[in-house]
């Protein structure tokens, strides 16, 4: 059994988060004893390590949430919220590879820009017809 800081130190989270996963409804509060503290059991220290995890591999709250729901009986359904969540992260890396691309080029455009009162970076970022002034 913990209490919130022991849960908190030992998810390595902090108070706040404990409360808002609460509110979250992604773990359940327990009930004030009339003396002392609220006591968490182990499961919600697994839970708050779990929810952690998901959201490192990008997983929302809600969609946390919804594979808690699921559970471990669900496979086929949690796979299928996964696979979903890999296309958006495969978009978001083929955007960012595309913003690369475009940031490298304006870098090599400005590290070869020989004059002083104009940076094309600062061109590129400007609305056409329109100064920056």
């Amino acid at each position: 059994m913990y209490t919130i800081s022991q849960l908190a130190k030992s998810a390595g989270v902090n108070v706040e988060t404990i409360r808002y996963y609460e509110r979250q409804n992604l773990i359940e509060q327990p009930n004030k004893p009339p003396r002392g503290y609220r006591q968490y059991p182990e499961e919600t220290l697994t839970k708050v390590l779990f929810i952690k995890r998901a959201q490192h591999l990008g997983f929302t709250l809600a969609e946390i949430n919804t594979l808690v729901e699921l559970g471990s009986g669900a496979c086929h359904e949690v796979q299928h919220l996964s696979e979903h969540k890999l296309d958006i992260i495969q978009t978001k890396i083929k955007d960012l590879k595309q913003l690369e691309k475009s940031l490298k080029q304006l870098v090599t455009s400005c590290q070869s820009n020989p004059e002083t009162a104009s940076c094309p970076i600062i061109d590129a970022l400007v609305p056409a017809g329109r100064r920056l002034s």
